[in-house]
């Protein structure tokens, strides 16, 4: 699983991508050109609290992330926490990222 780094990759992800919410999580995605392996960020914004709480919240997207089986292949996929991220289990996240999941046809 790679990991986008890049402002290009971010903003040619938001610019392509399909955005998709569950009150646990929301995820900007979009198709990778050619054959190329799906990639993925974890975001917490500043607005969720101090940098233990954000830290948190990237931890819990990042295992539920893994669980779940992200990104789908040829998908790149940038995923948002929420208020409601911290107090969740990476087993709650999971199964919202399953239920997105479907809904990205992948």
């Amino acid at each position: 699983m790679e990991t986008i780094k890049s402002k290009r990759d971010f903003e040619k992800v938001f610019r392509g991508g399909k955005r998709l919410n569950h009150p646990l999580v929301r995820l900007t995605v979009s198709p990778v050109e050619g054959d190329g392996v799906g990639r993925i960020a974890y975001v917490a914004a500043k607005k969720l609290g101090c940098a233990p709480h954000r830290n948190r919240c990237k931890r819990v997207l990042r295992a539920a992330a893994a669980e779940a089986d992200f990104p789908p292949e040829g998908f790149d996929v940038i995923l948002f926490s929420t208020p409601a991220t911290y107090e969740a289990t990476s087993h709650e996240v999971a199964a919202a990222l399953a239920k997105l999941r479907k809904r990205i046809n992948a």
